[in-house]
């Protein structure tokens, strides 16, 4: 089934879809020292919600995290004193979209993205939201234990150069765009989200996504799907389609 947005086609049947999904076990890619996700059945009583155990119906609980239990989008209420949430503030679903490979370069004791590379990678190209996959890209992504690893990060003048290229959403691969510890300063955070200037808040960032290698970089259309949670955060489901020639 073709789809024509802006005089390009996508093939709707052909889905790729880049977020991680969520188990209720210690398997579950973590990050930000949390306990795994639960995802049990509900109890009350002597009602147990599950089939084989003489109930009706399976009706479970789930208690997770958005930011540390999976693939999220967040809105700059993230980090604001002022709530916002981000099923106010993500009022389009659909994005062209530029996916990029990055190998993080060594910085100090770290290893980050820098504008230099995103400057390289993107060119003259103007798109309307960014997918970047790090190397290297395996599977274990899936599962990580994030947690007092210090993972890659963005640097503060990546996240601007991100704002001056008009990058409205932004998908990665890492648990933060940020350092694990940087005593709360959160620097690419605020520098996406101009928070000294003219706040972004239709701008998103979605974290814990997963871009299998069988995706080539390139330009696609994006469908980014989030969970109407009233939330600064919520799980999403961010799809890739290729553009059809």
């Amino acid at each position: 089934m073709l789809a024509k947005i802006r005089n390009d086609f996508i093939d709707l049947t052909k889905p790729l879809d880049i977020s991680i999904p969520l188990c209720g076990d210690s398997s579950n890619v973590n990050a930000w020292y949390v306990e795994p996700p639960k995802i049990e059945p509900h109890s009350d009583g002597g009602f147990v919600g599950k089939v084989s155990e003489g109930a009706s119906t399976n009706f479970n609980d789930i208690q997770f995290n958005p930011h540390a239990h999976g693939t999220h989008t967040e809105c700059v209420g993230h980090i604001t004193a002022d709530f916002h949430s981000v099923n106010q503030n993500l009022k389009r679903y659909f994005f062209k979209a530029e996916v990029i490979t990055l190998a993080p370069e060594k910085y100090q004791e770290d290893f980050v993205i820098s504008r230099k590379q995103l400057q390289y990678a993107l060119g003259n190209k103007k798109r309307e939201a960014l997918v970047i996959r790090t190397l290297p890209n395996v599977k274990d992504k899936l599962s990580k234990q994030y947690s007092n690893t210090n993972p890659p990060y963005l640097l503060e003048q990546a996240a601007e150069f991100l704002v001056e290229k008009g990058i409205e959403h932004l998908l990665i691969d890492l648990p933060s765009v940020d350092k694990e510890k940087d005593g709360g300063a959160l620097l690419a955070h605020h520098a996406f989200w101009n928070t000294g200037g003219k706040v972004r808040y239709s701008a998103t960032i979605t974290e814990f996504i997963f871009v299998a290698n069988t995706i080539k970089d390139g330009t696609y259309f994006l469908n980014l799907q989030v969970a109407p949670f009233e939330n600064d955060a919520s799980p999403s489901r961010p799809v890739l389609y290729k553009i059809e020639d």
